[in-house]
């Protein structure tokens, strides 16, 4: 068989089975990447192509390193949903850069982030004064996310009918199941308040995909969708 064919025969068979390596992923990966991830990518793609033009390497054996640098994003996925603890060891957890208008500099030293960095970000999230946010922080994905203080967002119905004048940013008290306990502590409640406002709604801990609290009692559910509530 002529050169040719056999690299335009392996690079289809590997293009085929990175595809269904991708899929078997899922479309988190095909978003913002972690380090692990993005080094994975790299790595991944260099095997890729050396095995398409290198007739001289063994196929199978090229094709065993691929799965083998797959397996491991595969399985910190896993794992990241099955305990709270791995995956704030993984992925880590979000830095606060901004709270009630002042800047944490340990905060941006921490995360080797300058203040030029820090306001180019605001900038393109059209705020331009550091004084206007009520809370910042940079996510385990790079992004930044902003919540401004009160007086500084468009007015809503909550504002003209509720007479709070400090908002903060929600904490995810409940997650997979399972209390958080260092995240409730965050926004002041007891633990009691917590179980009382669960067996209130007639509800179970292990019940709840996600609860989010915030400093004004504010408390929400998204339940398992197995779940049958009255």
């Amino acid at each position: 068989m002529p050169e040719y064919l056999q690299v335009a025969l392996r690079s289809l068979f590997i293009l085929l089975s990175l595809f269904a390596i991708t899929k078997l992923l899922g479309k988190k990966q095909l978003s913002k990447l972690s380090f692990f991830e993005y080094i994975t990518g790299i790595t991944v793609g260099s095997i890729a192509g050396t095995l398409s033009m290198d007739l001289g390497l063994p196929l199978s054996e090229g094709l065993m390193s691929i799965l083998l640098w797959f397996t491991f994003p595969l399985l910190f996925s896993f794992l990241s949903l099955k305990s709270i603890r791995f995956r704030r060891f993984a992925e880590g957890q979000p830095t606060v850069f901004i709270k009630d208008g002042n800047i944490d500099e340990l905060a941006l030293k921490k995360e080797k982030y300058s203040v030029d960095e820090l306001l180019e970000q605001l900038r393109k999230k059209d705020v331009f004064r550091v004084s206007d946010v009520e809370f910042a922080s940079l996510d385990t994905n790079g992004d930044l996310s902003v919540l401004l203080k009160k007086e500084k967002r468009p007015i809503i119905h909550e504002d003209v009918f509720n007479s709070s004048q400090k908002s903060t940013p929600p904490q995810a008290v409940i997650t997979d199941g399972k209390i958080d306990h260092k995240a409730l502590t965050e926004v002041g409640f007891p633990l009691a308040w917590l179980v009382k406002e669960i067996n209130r709604r007639e509800l179970k801990v292990e019940s709840i995909f996600l609860a989010q609290l915030d400093c004004e009692g504010n408390l929400t559910f998204d339940l398992y969708n197995w779940t049958n509530t009255q």
